[in-house]
């Protein structure tokens, strides 16, 4: 009895290989799946050879799917057997809304054996070998499959060690920007975020041990978060230790979440295989959306990574924030932008001028007919200053001026020689390629309250240049200059004060001449304001002498004393009779100064410009 209990047991724990039908635990099922395949890759190639259609777009293990695709499905022994239901295969990922039992499982996996050796054979072949990622679903979900390798316009693989072997021009006609198709896939191509991912990091050590905690990747455009995320998704695909799922929270639902989550629910459940879930622009859910991450975050169901331009303090779920680990990216220096740009230009079998490159002779460059192609130092110096930290902008601005350079209509002279034409690509096509019209400000994110603030300081230190710069920064940035000219009429008064009076009269017609005639024209007027008020002395004695006045009112103790019957106006006759306004002394029948109380009795001697209030 004990014997039967154990082998039912077994059993029950035990998961069927499509492929050749045997029992395996759910931990060895996938590497087995590996071995299977290759195996019975060369009794089935003789299928794949006959077979002349097209690639498949995306691996199917549905019976439908291979009723259609695969190529043992017009074979003789196939023509009499009846196609499968689509949930047979693999039916852990379809919603559990009918139970099939054991023997029709077992019944539709060894009919369709066959068909779906050969169309996973083909599909391995044709498809893991060349394509880079599986097409999106109807839902707007893309489960990466296989590792982000860049593919060209004709079908081609590309990579940083490949594209040497690739002309120039067919790298920079790709359908994709150069962004994309030159993004590594390993932490040793990922430059500029040493701080946060170096060799020595926690980060590192748990990214190179495969512990992968839940993340929020927060930087500025083009610092390499994304990258970031599929450089994991790229390494845990390759151990096969876990799977990876992007979703970008501008065009996904909750519904689409909620799909995700159930299918790792069950990845988890029968596999013992772990889901990596990226969201991308994670900001852009609101609270109650994030909300939905929280229970599946905190059990392990799914390891979130998510990504955001904004501060994740005030975009992001406490709650969910709590539960995640926050890697802050800083924008690129111009070294970081240097060796990105270096290895571009080398995946690209692009000559930089100036540069002594050994071995570049031996380089095939071009087949004959193509130009050469060379690039001055300067040129790329001057993108790695001018795209402000932005890998994505500086990878795509050389590909822009690379490109014009190419699109040039040849001369007669070397048309008529047929010899290949050289092309030098200088500092003036990098900068009329790259004409900086980005300034890195969000008007309504936190570098609008980061330039404020630095605006406001740089003016009490009365450092003139650095309140004009940052002045520059936030109308260069798109800045509405009226709310600019209310933050210089507050400081007249804050800051300024009684030190210099005719700073606030300053700060109001600085306001009205902006109202009258806008931008561009008003931002002389706050130029010369802002430069006003740093020169301008400083008094903080009003500032200070109202604050300890709303902290003698909010900190009182009981009812607020009543005002002195001698200080009450008197406008009728029985406030007269009551004695308001009695002994009141007016001031300008005096000619010396008047003795006379004008605070409640509480607050005799009380002086605010002195006072230092005390803990409540």
């Amino acid at each position: 009895m004990a014997q039967d209990m154990e082998t039912i047991a077994s059993t029950a724990d035990s998961v069927q290989c499509p492929v050749c039908s045997e029992k395996f635990k759910p931990s060895t099922i996938n590497g087995h799946l590996d071995v299977c395949l290759l195996k019975d890759e060369a009794d089935s190639s003789h299928f794949a050879k006959d077979d002349s259609g097209p690639p498949l777009k995306k691996l199917r293990v549905s019976g439908e799917a291979e009723s259609h695709s695969s190529p043992g499905a017009n074979r003789p022994e196939a023509a009499g057997k009846v196609a499968a239901p689509p949930a047979a295969m693999f039916s852990l990922f379809h919603n559990n809304k009918s139970k099939l039992s054991e023997q029709s499982e077992r019944h539709s996996l060894i009919t369709n054996k066959q068909s779906t050796v050969s169309g996973v054979i083909k599909g391995v072949k044709r498809g893991v070998d060349l394509m880079s990622e599986d097409e999106p679903g109807p839902t707007g979900l893309t489960e990466n499959v296989r590792s982000q390798t860049p593919v060209s316009s004709s079908g081609h693989t590309l990579s940083a060690k490949t594209s040497r072997g690739l002309s120039p021009r067919m790298l920079l006609t790709t359908n994709k920007p150069l962004a994309e198709t030159l993004r590594p896939n390993t932490l040793e191509e990922y430059f500029g975020q040493s701080k946060v991912i170096g060799q020595h990091t926690l980060i590192r050590s748990l990214l190179d041990s495969q512990e992968i905690p839940s993340l929020i990747l927060w930087g500025p455009p083009g610092c390499g978060k994304t990258t970031l995320a599929h450089i994991i998704a790229s390494t845990s695909k390759k151990n096969g230790t876990a799977r990876f799922v992007t979703l970008s929270a501008t065009s996904a639902s909750i519904s689409d979440v909620r799909e995700v989550i159930k299918q790792a629910q069950n990845e988890l459940r029968l596999c013992k295989r772990k889901t990596i879930l990226f969201i991308d622009e994670i900001h852009r859910f609101n609270k109650s959306q994030q909300d939905t991450f929280l229970p599946h975050v905190e059990c392990g169901t799914v390891t979130l990574i998510g990504a955001t331009t904004e501060n994740p303090s005030f975009q992001v779920n406490a709650a969910l924030l709590s539960r995640c680990r926050v890697l802050v990216l800083e924008k690129l220096s111009v070294e970081a932008m240097g060796s990105i740009l270096d290895r571009a230009v080398d995946s690209l079998g692009i000559r930089v001028l100036g540069r002594e490159q050994e071995n570049f002779k031996d380089q095939d460059q071009t087949d004959g007919h193509e130009p050469k192609i060379s690039i001055e130092q300067n040129a790329l110096d001057t993108i790695a200053y001018l795209c402000d930290g932005d890998a994505r902008a500086g990878l795509n601005s050389l590909q822009l001026a690379v490109q014009a350079q190419l699109n040039l209509p040849r001369s007669s002279l070397t048309a008529q020689s047929n010899s290949p034409q050289e092309i030098v690509v200088k500092e003036v096509h990098v900068k009329e390629g790259l004409q900086r019209s980005h300034i890195l400000y969000d008007k309504a994110g936190e570098e609008h309250y980061n330039c404020v603030s630095a605006l406001h300081k740089s003016m009490r230190g009365s450092h003139e240049n650095a309140s004009l710069y940052w002045l520059g920064r936030m109308l260069e940035g798109g800045e509405d200059p009226l709310y600019v000219a209310r933050r210089l009429v507050r400081f007249a008064s804050e800051d300024v004060g009684m030190a210099d009076p005719a700073a606030l009269p300053q700060a109001v017609s600085a306001f009205q001449a902006c109202h009258f005639i806008g931008m561009p024209e008003c931002e002389v007027i706050l130029a010369q304001c802002v430069v006003y008020l740093a020169r301008a002395p400083k008094s903080v004695d009003i500032y200070k002498a109202y604050a300890n006045v709303k902290i003698c009112l909010r900190n009182h103790k009981g009812p607020l004393p009543p005002v002195p019957l001698h200080l009450r106006n008197a406008s009728t006759k029985l406030m007269k009779q009551l004695g308001y306004s009695k002994g009141y002394k007016y001031n300008p029948a005096f000619s010396n100064p008047v003795e006379q109380e004008y605070l409640p009795d509480e607050l005799k001697g009380m002086d605010f410009f002195t006072w230092t209030p005390s803990d409540p």
